[in-house]
This record gives structure tokens, C-alpha cells and sequence, in this order.
């Protein structure tokens, strides 16, 4: 009952705009009480019912009560609509006149898929940009094996899992203003912090300050209000190790893509390693399971090497989708076709995939060059091998033209919601919420719709 009172404190801006819509909800029932000729509020209402009677014809009775009715539901409609306002405009100033659109579209994706994507690096975030636009009901397993840059600093000073990957997931799926981003994404330059993001550094200060990098992760969820959740495969501090094709292995994540054989295995050290209770769940409830894109040995498989995990993938009636990349990575995946990415997929994880989502869309010339000149090259899309494995191959246009090559976030949404619904047997049709959107640029992309 108090907190209810505080409402009514000074200062506010909240009471007048409840007492405009108190006589809006007066005059509605006078109105009412008029047309049903005094038979609502009978000797409660006398004095007026005198004054009426004084004032109109008996013929005017029922026209004047239509009318207090509609004036009535007017203000009452305007004065709870000023009261929603105020409220919001505290809340939310800089989106006061969105308020509207913004719960409609949070209600709308609270009702979406549930969709558990699993890897690493940059490709994960890429995908989950654009599938936040759908669906609020997502999971992010990610890999906790990289020892480079940042992450790899932090986890030998701090004795902590890597937070880059993490880092990425959260950004791609918070509900933020765009300064905020570049916050979390910014990387020093100078001094002891030179090659550290901040965003790293806030999960390194959380990890601490809770005792838990788990705990760390879903403070800084709370913080970013992301849409969905994200999860570290496992909480097992793990190497990633490589046998090459001459017996050689390989440790560390961020020496296996420069190791100069090719890569017969991967494997964790320890290998007894168990994954988090949430991530089997997620699993378990799973509308699909999305694999990828991104690195095929160092970002996906990893997560498949986790005790549980696949046996979870195994269990699951969700179709299994895997997203393979764009173009191949050097002392990874070189000369690998898309078939050649699923091989070594199932045979480190002997999961059953149901569907191969593959790029049939050209690189831009310029950017073939450059990367040729990495010795990266286009992922060959071999369907026919890709069907004799049992596999449903779809293809698509699926680069985003920018200076980089990329999958499209939006166009691999589409694709993986398309084969969400199908493989339930349902024709929904998924649009985006409002009728177009627009890029960072200002430029109008394509109407979706599946």
C-alpha cells in the first residue's frame, strides 16, 4: 500500500495526469448512468439527475449520456497516456516517443524461437547481431581455449578464463546506445593496458569482485540488458592442442592456426573438463542448435570437445545447423572445401548434422585479392558431396559487402529461422517489427521475410 502512495508523492509529475483520468472514468459512467436513465448510480446520483432533468428534454437524455461517454473515455485515454509519458520520459528520456514501439518489439521477441548457437570468435557475434532481431530467446556457448592477445594476457596474469570471446557475444546482443559499444570494444594504444579492451577489463574486475567468471559474465549481461544469455562451454581452465599430420602437437590455441602441417586433431588438455549446467539446458530446449560460423578448429570444435556436450547434441530433437564460413583460414582450414569442414566436424564430435548452410554468392574481386595474398581462398561449395553425407545443403548469397568478408547478419538470420520453422513443420512468417530497417550508414536494407 506505501509504495503504492509514493505515487501520489510531490514532484512526481504523475497526479495530475491520474486525476485527469479519474473524471475521464467519472464522466464515461455518468454517461452511462444518462442512457440507462438514471438505473446505475439511482439515489446516488439524484441531485445530478435533478439537474438534468432541469437542463435537458427528456428526448436528450440518451444523446447527451452518448455523449459524456465518449468525452469521458477521451480523457480518461489522454490522461493515463500523459501518466505513461511522464514515467517514461524519466526512465528513458532519449526514447520517450519510442516507449511504444520498444515494449511491442520486446513482447514480440520474448515470443520468438529458442535458438542455441555454439563457437567462437567473430563469426558467433556476427550471427547472433542479426538473430537478436528476431528472437530474444537465444544462448551463446562459447569457447573459453583462446591464449592470445588480451584474453591470453589476462589469463595468465589473473589465473582467469579469456573473456574476448565472451566479450564479443555480449556487445553483439546487448540492447545499448552505440557509445556504449565502443566503450566495451575499446582497446588501449599506450602504456601497461597497450592491446587490453576495456570490456575485457571490466570482466576481469567483475571476475574478481564476484569470485566466479560465470557470475562475472551474467553481471555484465545484466548491465548490457542483452537479449538472450551467453555462456562459457565450461569453466575448466583448458589448453587447445593440435596433432599435425607428422605426429607433431601443437599447444595453444594462437599457435595451431601457425603451425605449419596440417591438422589431422584437436584435443583439450585435460580433456576431463565438464560444461556448465545452463549450456545442457539450453540445449535440451532448444528450437535448433546453430554451429558457427568462425574458425573451424580453434573456435567450434572446441565446444564439441567438452564431456557432455555432445551427448546433449545427440539427445536433442532441435535440427542441427551448421553455418559454414566464407573463405578458408590459413594453417586451418586451407584447401578445405565446405564438405571438408563438415568432416572434421563430425568426426571430432560425432554429432549428427541435419542442415549445411553455405555461401554461393561471390566475393567482391578487390576483396579476393587481398586475402589471396593472405592465402585465404572462397569455401568451395561442393553440394553433391555435402547431400552423399546425409547433410541438407542451403545456399545462398551470404557475403555482406563491407571491407572485410563476413557473412550477412541478417540474410544468415533469415536462413536459420527459415530452417527453425520448417523443421517444426510451421508456416510462420517472420518479419522485422517495423516494416524496414536501416544500417549504421543510414542506408535502407531489404524488407525481411521467411
Amino acid at each position: 500500500m506505501l509504495d503504492l502512495l509514493k505515487w501520489l508523492y510531490p514532484g512526481m509529475r504523475v497526479k495530475r495526469w491520474l486525476f485527469l483520468a479519474l473524471s475521464g472514468l467519472l464522466l464515461a459512467a455518468l454517461g452511462v448512468d444518462l442512457i440507462m436513465e438514471g438505473n446505475l448510480f439511482g439515489y446516488l446520483a439524484r441531485p445530478i439527475h435533478h439537474l438534468e432533468f432541469m437542463l435537458l428534454d427528456q428526448e436528450l437524455h440518451r444523446t447527451a449520456g452518448f455523449f459524456l461517454l465518449v468525452s469521458g473515455l477521451v480523457v480518461m485515454a489522454l490522461g493515463f497516456l500523459k501518466s505513461f509519458h511522464s514515467v517514461a520520459g524519466v526512465l528513458a528520456p532519449d526514447q520517450e516517443g519510442r516507449m511504444a514501439d520498444i515494449i511491442y518489439t520486446r513482447h514480440s521477441l520474448r515470443r520468438g524461437p529458442k535458438i542455441v548457437v555454439i563457437g567462437g570468435g567473430t563469426g558467433l557475434s556476427v550471427l547472433l547481431r542479426g538473430l537478436k532481431e528476431y528472437t530474444s530467446n537465444l544462448t551463446a556457448i562459447v569457447s573459453v581455449a583462446d591464449d592470445g592477445g588480451s584474453s591470453g594476457r589476462l589469463r595468465g596474469d589473473l589465473g582467469m578464463l579469456p573473456p574476448g570471446d565472451i566479450r564479443n557475444c555480449l556487445v553483439a546482443l546487448a540492447d545499448k546506445e552505440p557509445l556504449m559499444e565502443e566503450l566495451l570494444q575499446y582497446r588501449f594504444k599506450t602504456g601497461e593496458l597497450a592491446g587490453h579492451s576495456l570490456g575485457n577489463l571490466l570482466l576481469a574486475a567483475l571476475t574478481s569482485m564476484t569470485g566466479s567468471f560465470d557470475h562475472a559474465v551474467r553481471g555484465l549481461s545484466k548491465v548490457l540488458a542483452i537479449r538472450g544469455q551467453v555462456l562459457p562451454v565450461t569453466l575448466s581452465d583448458v589448453t587447445l592442442c593440435a596433432e599435425l599430420g607428422d605426429g607433431t602437437v601443437v599447444q595453444g590455441q594462437s599457435q595451431i592456426s601457425h603451425s605449419p602441417g596440417r591438422i589431422q586433431r584437436v584435443f583439450l588438455k585435460p580433456s576431463r573438463c565438464l560444461p556448465l549446467a545452463e549450456a545442457l539446458l539450453a540445449i535440451r530446449a532448444a528450437d535448433a542448435v546453430v554451429l558457427g560460423p568462425g574458425s573451424l578448429y580453434t573456435s567450434i570444435i572446441p565446444n564439441l570437445l567438452v564431456k557432455g556436450i555432445p551427448e546433449a547434441l545427440a539427445k536433442t530433437p532441435a535440427p542441427k545447423i551448421y553455418i559454414c564460413n566464407v573463405m578458408t583460414q590459413p594453417g586451418e582450414t586451407d584447401g578445405y572445401t565446405a564438405s571438408g569442414h563438415l568432416e572434421a566436424l563430425v568426426a571430432h564430435g560425432g554429432t549428427t548434422i541435419d542442415y549445411a548452410v553455405v555461401n554461393t554468392g561471390p566475393v567482391p574481386p578487390r576483396l579476393r585479392v587481398r586475402y589471396l595474398q593472405m592465402g585465404a581462398n572462397p569455401v568451395a561449395a561442393d553440394i553433391e558431396e555435402i547431400e552423399k553425407m546425409g547433410i541438407q545443403a542451403v545456399e545462398g548469397d551470404l557475403v555482406h559487402q563491407t571491407d572485410v568478408v563476413r557473412h550477412h547478419p541478417d540474410k544468415l538470420a533469415q536462413a536459420v529461422l527459415r530452417l527453425t520453422f520448417a523443421d517444426r513443420g510451421r508456416h510462420n512468417r517472420v518479419r522485422y517489427l517495423n516494416e524496414r530497417r536501416r544500417d549504421s550508414k543510414g542506408k535502407e536494407l531489404f524488407r525481411a521475410e521467411i
